[in-house]
């Protein structure tokens, strides 16, 4: 398992649980449970990844958790 942050919300216009990593811009998932959601961005962090080793981008290392909220 990643440690990235991961927010997960419900969003009430999609009718499912959104899930996204911040420290992955448009990294991001959704399910119709919370699990389901977390489980699909656990894919998604492994393709956006693999995405960006295969490019030659950089991938930031996880910090865990925000230090500050904007």
């Amino acid at each position: 398992m990643f440690k990235y942050e991961t927010i997960i919300y419900w969003s009430e216009e999609d009718k499912s649980y959104l899930a996204e990593i911040p420290e992955l811009p448009g990294c991001m998932a959704h399910g119709d449970t919370y699990e389901a959601a977390l489980a699909n961005v656990q894919e998604a962090i492994q393709l956006w990844i693999d995405t960006a080793v295969e490019f030659g981008d950089s991938v930031p290392e996880p910090k865990g958790r925000r230090l500050m909220y904007a």
